[in-house]
């Protein structure tokens, strides 16, 4: 062991060379299905703007529910195939807000107020039977997963129209008990996120800021708080925003509940470029070790060479053809940055300790049990609101198979992204879902190609997704043993 770090150490070659192994080995699942979607798009005779189009609505879709299972692996506890039990408390709402007849972003509201609480109260129970049950919570999570689905059925079949008075015709089986297998949401909550005007989301953000800037300066006037000067900052630029859609020029464009790729692209490169050159600023002034300058670099120049592309005519074209539902991707951004501030918060780094070390964290004065209840519960309650937004933009209630393969199919687009059972970013999730929804879109149609029939396709996708979960928790089991059985050499 030591002979190979000194060896590493005064050859650098050596050093490039390990760090290109390590990548591809801990990106080998992304690097695979990356070549399968290559060579499935070859051979399906799809249109490239079909493709990119469906993939970047599939983003919107499931990219939140994706994100939701980062938190209890920042804990420790794996990944969550409990998830479901989340989405079903996203369909109990959705059901009750319909069969009450409320619509559009109100009854969308009115959802997520009904299933906030009921997801909560299903994480804190679901965190208090994985303390009991330490070390196993991912097959604890599936096999309760089907409980919970066994409990949500007789619900829907037999308590629904049997203890509960339910008569509506259009949603009850005939007979008066049960609800119906499809529920169609057009009409009441079909796109009710996803035709969120932008200027709607520029009042509402305004609103937002103002709440909360009274708020501290109430409490700044009581005494409890200091009132910053960032906080001022930060409520006179949201006004100043708010106050230029006001101008003609710009408020035409506001009125739209899409915006073009080629309008969110640049912005996004704008963020990343103004980003990696505060880090780099920052580490000038206050230098830290840890800090990877090449990789700020880097990705400033990928960023600038992205932009250029964009001016590349076919690019250009492909890129104009795609407009992106505002709300759902504010939504998705915002997951993001809640992932990563939450790390940098007390409880962030209470859950980052509890996930390297439970009996470390307990020394430390750490609640493990408590914070590990509090990861199940954000996890359960995120999965809630992406199941919210999945159903309302697929437009149809499939009252008893929505929910059912959402946690294999959120881990498994999670560990393509390149995550593990022990660590996981919005990067990888991002990237995964990607990957994983683009097989998932080209698949059938080059089973079709391939043998003239679609569902071979569709055989293959499910395969896969199964495939890449038994390959990671492999994996991760194998790496688990190597380094005992290392000590046990040494």
């Amino acid at each position: 062991m030591n002979k190979k770090i000194a060896n590493t150490m005064t050859n650098p070659d050596n050093n490039i060379s390990e760090r290109i192994k390590t990548l591809l080995f801990d990106n080998k699942v992304m690097i695979v299905f990356a070549f399968l979607c290559f060579g499935a798009f070859m051979v399906s005779g799809m249109q490239l703007e079909a493709v990119v189009a469906e993939v970047f609505t599939r983003i919107a879709r499931n990219g939140f529910t994706v994100l939701a299972l980062l938190i209890p692996v920042f804990a420790g506890m794996g990944l969550n195939f409990g998830i479901v039990i989340g989405a079903i408390a996203a369909q109990i709402a959705i059901f009750a807000v319909v069969y009450w007849r409320f619509t559009g972003l109100g009854g969308m509201m009115l959802a997520v107020l009904i299933a906030t609480p009921l997801a909560l109260l299903f994480g804190y129970l679901v965190g208090k039977l994985f303390n009991k049950m330490k070390g196993a919570e991912m097959i604890a999570g599936l096999i309760l997963g089907y409980f919970a689905d066994g409990l949500y059925q007789l619900l829907f079949l037999v308590l629904i129209g049997g203890v509960i008075p339910a008569t509506d015709p259009r949603y009850i089986i005939d007979g008066g008990m049960g609800v119906k297998n499809a529920i169609d949401l057009t009409g009441s909550l079909k796109y009710s996120i996803d035709r969120v005007k932008i200027i709607d989301l520029a009042l509402g953000l305004l609103i937002l800021v103002v709440v909360i800037t009274g708020v501290k300066l109430f409490l700044h006037l009581k005494k409890k708080r200091q009132l910053e000067r960032k906080d001022l900052i930060i409520f006179a630029v949201v006004a100043i925003l708010y106050a230029i859609t006001y101008v003609p020029a710009i408020e035409k464009h506001l009125f739209a509940d899409r915006i073009n790729l080629i309008v969110a692209l640049p912005l996004f490169l704008l963020f990343v470029v103004i980003r990696n050159l505060l880090a780099i600023y920052k580490n000038s002034k206050k230098p830290d070790p840890n800090f990877n300058r090449p990789r700020s670099i880097f990705y400033i120049a990928l960023s600038v060479l992205v932009y250029i592309l964009t001016y590349v005519p076919a690019l250009e074209s492909l890129i104009m053809s795609i407009n992106l539902p505002v709300l759902p991707y504010v939504l998705i951004t915002g997951l993001c940055a809640f992932n990563n501030g939450l790390l940098n918060t007390r409880l962030g780094q209470n859950m980052r300790t509890v996930g390297q070390s439970q009996t470390v964290a307990a020394a430390s004065g750490i609640n493990v049990d408590r914070t590990r209840v509090i990861a199940m519960m954000l996890s359960t309650l995120l999965a809630c609101w992406g199941q919210l937004i999945y159903l309302q933009n697929i437009g149809t209630f499939s009252t008893y198979g929505a929910h059912l393969q959402i946690g294999q199919f959120a881990v498994a687009a999670l560990l393509v992204g390149g995550a593990s059972v022990s660590k996981a970013t919005n990067k990888q999730a991002l990237i995964g879902v990607t990957l994983f929804h683009l097989l998932f879109i080209i698949a059938p149609q080059a089973g079709n190609q391939l043998f003239g029939d679609a569902q071979i396709g569709e055989y293959f996708r499910v395969f896969v997704s199964y495939g890449v979960i038994a390959l990671s928790l492999a994996m991760h089991a194998w790496q688990r043993k190597k380094p005992l059985e290392e000590i046990t050499a040494d």
